[in-house]
This record gives C-alpha cells, sequence and structure tokens, in this order.
C-alpha cells in the first residue's frame, strides 16, 4: 500500500479506528507501519493523541506527529488561535516520504474531513494526498445522511484527481436499522468504490490483544483483512 491517506466524511466517523485495524491487520502481515498524524487538534500538551491510540491498539508502530495545537478546532483555526506556524502539505509529504523509506505502509490520518484547512492558504488533506501522489481510504458512517456525505467527498476527490481506494464503515451496530442495512448496498455504489470493512461499534474499549487479533477480520482482503464484502453485504439486504 505504500502511503495511504485516510479521511472521513466528517468527524467522530471512526478515523482512527479504522487506522488501527489497517495497522494492526499490515503487522499481522510481517509488514512495518508507520502512522502520520500531521495535525493533533483538541488535545492538551503530554496527552496522548490519535498516533498514540493507533499504537496502543495496533502494536509496535511508528507513531508521528507533526504539530499539536490545544482547542478542538480546523488546524488552520487551532494554529491561528494558538499563535503557532499550521502545517503545509510540503511539511507532511516530506514526513511522509522520510517514513515511507524505512517502512513498508505509511498511514496519513487526516483531522475531520478531506477539504478541513490545514493553513491560512487553504491547504487541505487533499492537497497533501495529491502531492504524494497517494491513495485515499474513506472512512464513512453506516447511518442516514452517510450516502450524501460519501458522494460529496468523493466528487472532490475525482475533481482533483485523486484515487478513493475504497470505503470503510467506521462504526458498525450490532442491531442496524433500515437505512444502515440499505447503505451496505448503497455506500459503495455513491462512492464509485469498493466496501473494504466494517468496524464493529466499540471496538475502542477493546483490549489491545483482542483488537489486534480480531482487526483483520473487520478489513477486506485489499487492506490485509479477511472480511468479505459480498457476504456482509448479502447477510444485511
Amino acid at each position: 500500500m505504500a502511503i495511504v491517506v485516510v479521511t472521513g466524511t466528517g468527524t467522530e466517523v471512526g478515523k482512527t479506528m479504522t487506522t488501527a485495524a489497517v495497522a494492526a491487520a499490515s503487522l499481522a502481515q510481517g509488514l512495518s507501519v508507520a502512522v502520520l498524524k500531521p495535525a493533533q487538534t483538541g488535545v492538551a500538551e503530554g496527552e496522548p493523541g490519535d498516533a498514540a491510540e493507533v499504537a496502543r491498539l495496533a502494536g509496535p508502530v511508528t507513531a508521528a506527529e507533526l504539530a499539536r495545537y490545544p482547542d478542538p478546532l480546523a488546524p488552520a483555526t487551532a494554529a491561528r488561535r494558538a499563535g503557532l506556524p499550521p502545517i503545509t502539505p510540503n511539511d507532511v509529504a516530506e514526513a511522509a516520504a522520510k517514513l515511507s523509506a524505512v517502512h513498508d505502509v505509511v498511514l496519513v490520518e487526516g483531522a475531520g474531513g478531506l477539504l478541513v484547512r490545514y493553513d491560512e492558504e487553504g491547504s487541505t488533506l487533499a492537497d497533501v494526498a495529491a502531492l504524494m501522489s497517494a491513495g485515499v481510504l474513506l472512512v464513512a458512517p453506516s447511518g442516514l445522511g452517510t450516502l450524501n456525505a460519501t458522494a460529496l467527498t468523493v466528487e472532490a476527490l475525482k475533481a482533483r484527481k485523486l484515487t478513493c481506494l475504497g470505503v470503510v464503515i467506521g462504526s458498525w451496530p450490532g442491531d442496524p436499522d433500515l437505512a444502515e442495512r440499505c447503505n451496505v448496498t448503497d455506500l459503495p455504489q455513491v462512492a464509485d468504490a469498493p466496501l473494504l470493512g466494517a468496524l464493529p461499534r466499540g471496538v475502542s474499549a477493546k483490549e489491545p490483544e483482542a483488537f489486534r487479533a480480531e482487526a483483520p477480520q473487520w478489513l477486506a482482503p485489499q487492506l490485509g483483512g479477511t472480511w468479505d464484502a459480498q457476504a456482509f453485504t448479502q447477510f444485511y439486504a
């Protein structure tokens, strides 16, 4: 996979857990993994951020964070309010290239959605992916409204000639409602990309050993797992 950019249709959709699952599945294959969080917002100095959470759950990955801003805001706004320099696409690309030189897989986890601003020039995670010629893994929620948000994100990717590798449902409930069951069929259609996994709701609460053992069951073979998209779709259709 080399360098993969992980984004979501918005905030709190399961990007960090998906990143951790992909990292765990890659480690289980004997691959070396680095996780890069360009801008961590809403976390105080000394507290564990998203990259550290991925390392806690997935295992021995190289966790890197380029900047940290205390306010839970878009990186550009949080940097401005903190009086700190913003992160630019060049900063991210350079860091990812260095990690890629010594790791088999580099996962770059964005903040919020694809077009969240990183600096005052309006640079976004999409600019980062374009600069690195990296594929984008899209994490989407399961419920009502996800089709529109997914379609808008994919439209933005296509407008920039970026590749959507596929969609992962970031939190799949134990008792899905009608919209969620229908979305299993509709998501890959609106994304024009394969459904590559579904993480059970609440996986962040699992012990690391259980998370690592189960992660491949949540992801398709393209992401190093054993999850069967066709069987999953047929079961819920």
